[in-house]
């Protein structure tokens, strides 16, 4: 099969989209604070579903990044980090195929989500802390880096699992359905879904 298919591309589009607007339309919220708002982080477990989702979120997150108060580290920085969590989701649901029933999905939601919060809780706050400089009212960098981490790891856990793994269920039943818009190609066994 031609992997740059028609509807590979619209659906790289349309995540790539999604993932600006989701994060745009929130301004200044969604790259600062003790919680970011940055409801886009969902979209970071469809890897486990679609290759195409990878160059997606990278590129989705860079354009979002113009907008950032961190500059050039992290339009760049930032959205190497979103490519890096995405390939390594890309090859978690690769790796963990879909066993017996419901347990199965929630392995590969469980591990597939760790890749876009721990990379981002802990690389994310190098910008933050030792490029941009933001260490006010922490002290040391080092309790500005710690602080940056904490934060970014339950800003991540909450958008990638609270809001990420609904997404993945709504996407999984779907596919199962049979919805043409969510499958490549012919439709699709629910054994062949996860191949």
């Amino acid at each position: 099969m031609k992997f740059f298919t028609v509807k590979r591309i619209c659906r790289a589009g349309v995540i790539a989209a999604l993932y600006v607007a989701l994060t745009c339309s929130f301004g200044y919220v969604s790259y600062v604070g003790i919680l970011q708002f940055r409801p886009a982080e969902a979209l970071c477990l469809l890897p486990l579903f679609y290759a195409e989702a990878v160059p997606a979120l990278y590129i989705g997150c860079m354009l979002s990044n113009v907008f950032s108060l961190y500059g050039v580290a992290d339009i760049f920085g930032g959205s190497a980090v979103t490519l890096i969590a995405a390939l390594c989701t890309f090859a978690a649901g690769k790796l963990i195929r879909e066993t017996a029933g419901r347990g199965g999905q929630i392995v590969r939601v469980g591990v597939g989500g760790l890749f876009p919060v721990v990379l981002n809780a802990l690389i994310i706050p190098v910008f933050i802390v030792y490029i941009a400089g933001l260490t006010e009212g922490f002290g040391t960098a080092a309790a500005a880096y710690g602080w940056n981490c904490l934060s970014l790891f339950v800003s991540q856990a909450l958008w990638v699992y609270a809001l990420g793994a609904p997404l993945y269920a709504f996407i999984l039943k779907l596919r199962r359905r049979g919805v043409p818009a969510f499958l490549d190609g012919k439709r699709e066994s629910p054994r062949e879904i996860h191949s």
